[in-house]
């Protein structure tokens, strides 16, 4: 496993941009998260924007609910992100994104709109038309056989108003392995990924995406209104 910074292709320089190669596990990400977090809020890091995937896991936040949990045969972790179970691994594509809220707008929901704009417009790029439900977390599409389904899973953490955890976006992992857990309490819609939809997508490729979007991104967890003088 080798991590990379990659190159400043937006105007806030201020934001690491990582991208590990291989894959990393899913309890040292945590561990390094909890760390970067501290060390944001102390103004002692700079933000972080982390482009990686894991091991296959199991991950619960703070909603699980244990009859979700179908299938255990991965390990299963408990985290701080909102939201219920979710499915990590080979394929599937993770953002984390560490960044001050006390410098931008201090709105959590704002924060997570702005986020699934962010993979949204992504995926327009590579002619998949994606959509946000109300009340139904992720980031949803339309299968090959026209029905709604899950491409992407959102979870947030803020804490002393720096934000962890981030997102996934299913580029081609093995999707018999969401089958041991209802992803996110929805039992109701299905999973599908780049490639069941006919897509030869490379990390590098989606990362690319997202950096040209960054910008924007960014722009839209600014203040609405500049406070006073």
């Amino acid at each position: 496993m080798t991590h990379a910074i990659l190159p400043a292709e937006t105007s806030h320089d201020a934001i690491e941009w990582r991208r590990s190669s291989g894959l990393v596990d899913y309890r040292a990400a945590m561990a390094e998260q909890e760390a970067r977090n501290q060390a944001i809020a102390a103004g002692a890091a700079d933000e972080l924007i982390w482009m990686l995937e894991h091991p296959p896991v199991y991950t619960a936040g703070t909603s699980a609910d244990a009859s979700d949990l179908v299938d255990p045969r991965f390990d299963v972790v408990e985290t701080g992100r909102g939201g219920r179970y979710t499915y990590h691994g080979p394929g599937q594509r993770v953002t984390y994104v560490l960044l001050d809220l006390s410098r931008r707008a201090k709105d959590i929901r704002q924060f997570v709109h702005a986020l699934e704009s962010w993979v949204i417009e992504a995926l327009a790029d590579f002619k998949v038309e994606a959509f946000a439900v109300p009340d139904r977390i992720g980031i949803w599409t339309r299968d090959r056989a026209g029905n709604e389904a899950k491409i992407g899973a959102i979870g947030v953490r803020v804490r002393r108003w720096v934000t962890m955890h981030g997102f996934a976006v299913n580029l081609s992992p093995d999707l018999s392995h969401f089958s041991g857990i209802v992803p996110c309490g929805i039992a109701e819609y299905g999973v599908t990924s780049m490639e069941q939809l006919g897509i030869a997508l490379a990390p590098e490729e989606w990362d690319a995406a997202l950096l040209a979007r960054a910008d924007a991104f960014l722009a839209a967890l600014e203040l609405s209104e500049k406070p006073r003088a």
